[in-house]
């Protein structure tokens, strides 16, 4: 940023001069570190989010602070001219005011807790806009969080692949209760996780890999892109899976040099599933069984039962919803009791079904905000994607691919989900969609001519 000099002034005013100049200058070293404190911070997130999410809240506070105040001491808000922030400022505002409690108005049901959760909601998107405008500007500070996610991926499928063959972890936690693998942790979390972070890990490496000349690295591309795979299926969590279907199809349509390799892959998947009842007969039993009896009877399954409740929330509050948790305030009231989907329950399963969240994000975004909130909700998604996708067809690098993918799967519609901002899920989420917009807005800088070679994941780059 560059600072204009002040102009000549007389001898007798020169003391008041200098005192006025050294407060415009920005102390160089307040910013440096306010800047490494927040790279420390975000780069922290991917271990706080397998094993502290409670710190992961306070970290995500930190960067956002430092942010904030590197912002002011620099007199640069630059960054408030971002498309993608207008719109999901939208969003947010209109939450605050639906969860605003004024009875009168029909408004915050939920009361004061309900405002408060509004309000902090927008610490995820200043995460977002932090790393896409200042923490992540340079190579350096995306390859370590590359490497930090990776290792993460890479911890949460050694777990699961020694569970699966000893019953424990290798913290010592046994499987789930469905016999699901829990990988690192000790309830059945491993699946989500590894969905939304297995394409940024992946698909650098493995391009890499097809690039070079040889069969060697072929096969060992192959090998490594199936691996995942397996890991998806062992840990034997329906929804996960389905997501990470949806993420090769994706990543298929984009990079066509992949498509043989994840033709092979799924393939191979395909038929460990088919071998599954001999060879893994929980997992199993979970995707296939139980998922097919779930389809099956939607209408009367805890989830069928939740989607009709959250329609009538929402078909009853079609302005403002309810504010903030809009669905775990209506869910108990009897006024929202409506039959199921097939009419076979005339209550809809009454308060016992209640739960925090609807397991939708668009649903929840209708009992929070009525349709104008899931209007904005639906609007912040596309001005999300837009960005991460740009150029992608012409251009498909690798790392991008993921984090589009993996934001894509995240922001499908049709899937049952955790609450919105909710940890960790929420927190990946927000994490790999801060790295992606910094990606699609320094890549191209980085791939101009430098005094220095490329290292770390820039290596990965291949069409």
């Amino acid at each position: 940023m560059r600072y204009p000099v002040a102009p000549a002034l007389p001898p007798r005013s020169s003391a008041g001069t200098n005192r006025r100049m050294s407060l415009r200058v920005p102390p160089s070293r307040t910013l440096s570190a306010l800047n490494r404190i927040a790279l420390f911070s975000v780069l922290l997130f991917p271990l706080l989010l397998m094993h502290a999410h409670g710190v992961a809240e306070v970290a995500i506070g930190v960067a956002d602070v430092c942010f904030l105040a590197y912002s002011a001491i620099d007199e640069d808000w630059a960054w408030f001219r971002t498309p993608w922030l207008w719109v999901a400022g939208a969003w947010w505002g209109w939450l605050v005011i639906c969860s605003v409690p004024v009875p009168a108005l029909g408004l915050g049901e939920g009361g004061e807790r309900s405002l408060i959760q509004a309000l902090l909601t927008v610490r995820f998107l200043l995460l977002v806009a932090a790393m896409e405008h200042r923490v992540l500007r340079t190579p350096q500070a995306r390859e370590w969080l590359f490497g930090l996610v990776a290792a993460s991926a890479v911890w949460i499928g050694l777990n699961s692949l020694i569970q699966d063959v000893t019953g424990r972890n290798l913290i010592g936690w046994p499987r789930g209760p469905d016999g699901e693998l829990t990988g690192p942790f000790g309830s059945p979390r491993a699946g989500p996780a590894l969905a939304r972070i297995l394409f940024p890990s992946l698909l650098p490496p493995v391009a890499a890999l097809l690039a070079e000349p040889g069969r060697r690295n072929t096969v060992y591309a192959y090998a490594l892109l199936l691996l995942g795979l397996i890991v998806m299926v062992l840990t034997g969590q329906r929804m996960p899976l389905v997501l990470t279907v949806l993420g090769l199809v994706v990543v298929a349509f984009l990079m066509r040099r992949l498509r043989p390799a994840i033709l092979a892959a799924a393939l191979a998947t395909g038929l460990i599933l088919a071998a599954s009842p001999v060879v893994a007969p929980d997992a199993y039993y979970r995707l296939v069984e139980k998922f097919s009896r779930q389809l099956e009877h939607f209408d009367v399954s805890p989830y069928g039962q939740l989607y009709a409740r959250a329609w009538e929330v929402g078909r009853q509050n079609p302005i403002t919803g309810m504010g903030f948790n809009g669905f775990g305030t209506g869910c108990p009231m009897p006024r929202y009791f409506r039959a199921t989907f097939d009419g076979s329950e005339t209550d809809g399963g009454g308060a016992k079904i209640c739960w925090d969240h609807p397991h939708n994000f668009y649903l929840q975004a209708l009992d929070d905000g009525g349709f104008v909130g899931l209007a904005l909700f639906c609007a912040t998604g596309l001005v999300w994607l837009i960005p991460l996708g740009r150029f992608l067809w012409r251009n498909p690098d690798p790392l991008r691919v993921g984090l589009f993918a993996a934001t894509l799967i995240q922001l499908w519609p049709i899937q049952s989900t955790s609450a919105f901002t909710s940890m960790p899920i929420g927190g990946w989420f927000f994490l790999l969609l801060g790295w992606g917009m910094a990606e699609a807005r320094f890549r191209a800088a980085d791939d101009q001519p430098q005094s220095q070679p490329a290292v770390g994941p820039r290596s990965f780059r291949t069409r």
